[in-house]
């Protein structure tokens, strides 16, 4: 194969899946431009149960129990201690001991850190022995937040609305999720302006990609019925829950078992339902290595999901447009490691061509070639640009237009991040390095070198 044939692949590659990704964003930001506020019900009609997993979150976790006390006195509040080495448990038992709806779920090694699925199916089977055989299972909800996770003040109201656990059908619902921190101006207070600068612009970029594109996306499920549910923000209804598990419980092994949990609601039949119109806050990293690492766990699990592609176009349950969007998701971290090796090579292939024959790319361009460049910039930026002045008018009505602008122009750099994220995951899901490594919290004193040598 010549050079030339070998660009015209990687042109072909790039121009297909660059136009295939244009026109996913466009159909998904059509229903997001016309989302409209979620009818509230009565959640008198429910039990709630908060699950908080938790694993050395003694920075976090005693506030986040005041909180979910205050705000929600009427349910129970269960937080799962997977054999922290800090004083988390201390903490929850002395709230346990003020307060007889906050329990305290403690495992121990051998059998604690072997996965947050692990952690939630011991939660889930110590919640059913509490509510006992006679508990009407479908009036329970049962909602998963981090340590750090501050659910807005009507996420019961919104989520017992007619669209959501009012209808019958509805497993689980996924509220959007927030960035706590994404109006603090310095960070680091004793640091110069451009650390603060390059924080809180990273901040501010977790928080376009949550409250943009992927609520966006879950806004456009709701036309193919595939909305999933994070793990942040999450409440499923306990008889799907129930209806799905297998002797350990619902939650199966995946790093992505927020994911995986949707999927087998999804195949036995149930809908989730997603809503703009509560949220969870919670705290976006200021770390670069951190964040990496946070990432790549997610996407690895991606990865490990790919096994249910059989299964998934065997369904009677999911439609062939459900099939496909799912689809879409699970094959995205293989087409990006494709992608770091076939996108940059028309690029590179222009720039050594120009240095050695400049007539040759002059000749290139005049012939048609500009079309091709202009299409490989606009590919470039547009795509994620946009998300910049989207965000702004739904998010940030004040801030003005050039900010918007702003913010989508520092989003092209940031969502390619995801290029290194991914490699990284697969370079983890090759070596099967399927713990479950807890994010270190920014206000924690713990340096990246020391992060690191916690994952190892």
């Amino acid at each position: 194969m010549n050079s030339d044939t070998f660009f015209a692949i990687c042109l072909i590659y790039s121009g297909v899946f660059g136009t295939m990704f244009i026109l996913y964003i466009v159909a998904i930001i059509i229903p997001f431009s016309r989302l409209k506020p979620d009818q509230p019900g009565n959640p008198e009609d429910f039990e709630w149960h908060f699950v908080v997993p938790c694993r050395d979150e003694e920075a976090v976790i005693g506030d986040t129990i005041l909180y979910l006390t205050e705000f929600f006195p009427s349910a129970h509040v269960w937080v799962i201690d997977d054999d922290s080495e800090d004083s988390t448990a201390a903490i929850v038992t002395a709230a346990g001991e003020r307060n007889t709806r906050v329990h305290l779920v403690q495992r121990r090694r051998p059998n604690a850190r072997t996965g947050k699925a692990h952690a939630l199916n011991y939660a889930w089977k110590q919640i059913l022995d509490f509510m006992g055989p006679d508990a009407d299972l479908s009036r329970s909800i049962l909602t998963v937040v981090d340590a750090d996770g501050r659910p807005s003040e009507n996420l019961l109201e919104v989520s017992s609305g007619p669209n959501l656990f009012g209808a019958r059908g509805v497993a689980a619902v996924q509220v959007e999720v927030r960035m706590s921190n994404r109006s603090i101006r310095r960070p680091f207070p004793e640091s110069d302006w451009y650390k603060n600068l390059v924080a809180r612009t990273f901040v501010r970029m977790q928080d376009i990609e949550f409250r943009g594109p992927i609520s966006a996306i879950q806004t456009s499920r709701k036309y193919t019925r595939t909305v999933n549910v994070g793990g942040n923000g999450q409440l499923a209804r306990m008889s799907a829950l129930l209806e799905i598990s297998d002797d350990d419980g619902p939650w199966r092994g995946a790093l992505l078992e927020d994911f995986e949990l949707g999927l087998h609601l999804l195949l036995s039949g149930w809908r989730n339902a997603y809503t703009a119109s509560a949220w969870v806050d919670q705290e976006a990293l200021y770390s670069l290595p951190r964040y990496i690492t946070q990432r790549a766990r997610w996407v690895q699990g991606t990865m490990q999901c790919i096994r249910y592609f059989p299964s998934l176009w065997k369904s009677r349950s999911v439609k062939n447009a459900g099939a496909l969007e799912i689809s879409y998701f699970l094959i995205q971290p293989w087409v990006q490691l494709l992608g770091t090796l076939f996108y940059p090579i028309p690029i590179f292939f222009l720039i050594s061509t120009l240095a050695e024959d400049p007539k040759r790319t002059a000749m290139y361009l005049s012939g048609g070639g500009w079309l091709v460049l202009i299409g490989l910039v606009v590919f470039t930026f547009a795509q994620f640009g946009v998300w910049g002045p989207i965000y702004r008018h739904r998010s940030e009505p004040k801030a003005s237009a050039l900010t918007g602008i702003g913010w989508g122009l520092s989003y092209v750099p940031y969502i390619y991040l995801s290029y290194a994220v991914v490699w990284k995951a697969f370079v983890q899901f090759v070596r099967r390095q399927n713990g479950w490594a807890k994010t270190v919290r920014n206000g924690e004193a713990a340096s990246d070198a020391v992060l690191v040598a916690r994952l190892k």
